[in-house]
């Protein structure tokens, strides 16, 4: 690689790396300012949606039912504030919104609703039904001829639900190598680890067990994300898994150390000055990125469509 395509590719990642950066403040902000919420695994996929919004997932913030979309299905509907925060941060409805998580008549509520949010493409958050839905809408695509992407998320406590499974044996077994899954291996769920409660064993083995080709990656690695992603799109004899490696709370050392952080209150001093500090650090970082990119856009996943129309999601960096 030369000089000048190395430059190319670290300015895109810090491109991506912003956009993480922003969610997870949004995130922050959000939460603290609703009082409780999902924050561990909402932060544990910051960097997956950030590298899928900026790189990857063909979407129109300006036409969010864009017949020629990638679709994508939030099965851990609990982690609500990662794709609201994303949403916003590309353009899909105002910041202001942000603050109104959860309220009565709320656009976003606790769980991604895809009658209430510009963006949303799956009601999800009665855990394990997402995975069905995702397989049923991939294989209307295929049937349909469509090189659209069918991107899951699911967590790791969520694969307690047999549905899961049943859903994965039917994308493998119909080949729906334009559905790609994302397993949140953060280690934990609602009220325990992961291996306490049921043990997972290999993810990996697993999935590859039913069909699937399988990666496993640093859910917090930016570059070792998009590579995986890439691969994945790039190979059609097999249905995708990609199983990430994430710590639940990713980026914010109080919630990492946490024990408990599926959903929290934030109803003490100690966990309100830790989000203050991690709101004025993530402040720091967002400006530092922005100076070094001197006001360039995000990239934008929806280049070189074919009607001609502007579809990007971009968004200045300042």
């Amino acid at each position: 690689m030369t000089e000048q395509e190395c430059s190319v590719e670290d300015r895109e990642y810090k491109k991506i790396k912003l956009l993480a950066t922003k969610i997870r403040r949004d995130v922050l902000a959000m939460l603290q300012h609703r009082g409780y919420g999902h924050i561990g695994g909402s932060l544990s996929l910051a960097d997956a949606y950030a590298v899928l919004y900026a790189k990857h997932l063909r979407h129109r913030p300006d036409n969010p039912h864009w017949e020629d979309r990638d679709r994508i299905v939030l099965s851990k509907g609990h982690a609500g504030p990662v794709m609201y925060s994303t949403l916003a941060e590309r353009g899909f409805f105002p910041k202001e919104w942000l603050f109104t998580l959860n309220d009565g008549g709320t656009r976003l509520p606790s769980h991604t609703d895809r009658l209430k949010t510009p963006g949303v493409d799956a009601t999800t958050g009665s855990l394990g039904q997402g995975t069905s839905l995702a397989a049923g809408i991939a294989y209307a695509l295929k049937k349909k001829n469509s090189s659209r992407n069918t991107y899951l998320f699911v967590g790791d406590g969520e694969l307690n639900e047999g549905q899961c499974w049943e859903a994965f044996e039917f994308i493998a077994a119909h080949r729906l190598d334009r559905c790609i899954v994302f397993i949140d291996d953060n280690k934990k769920q609602l009220d325990g680890r992961t291996k306490d409660i049921l043990d997972p064993f290999d993810y990996v083995d697993k999935m590859r067990a039913f069909g699937f080709y399988t990666q496993k990656v640093n859910g917090q690695d930016i570059i070792a994300l998009d590579e995986a992603i890439t691969r994945a799109k790039d190979q059609h004899d097999q249905a995708n898994a990609i199983v990430l490696d994430t710590i639940k709370g990713a980026g914010v050392p109080y919630f990492e150390e946490t024990e408990m952080n599926h959903s929290m209150k934030w109803n003490n001093d100690e966990i309100n000055k830790a989000t203050d500090e991690a709101i004025a650090r993530f402040d720091q970082e967002i400006a530092a990125l922005a100076y070094a990119l001197e006001g360039e856009s995000l990239p934008c996943a929806c280049s070189g469509l074919d009607d001609g129309k502007s579809s990007c999601a971009t968004q200045n960096l300042s």
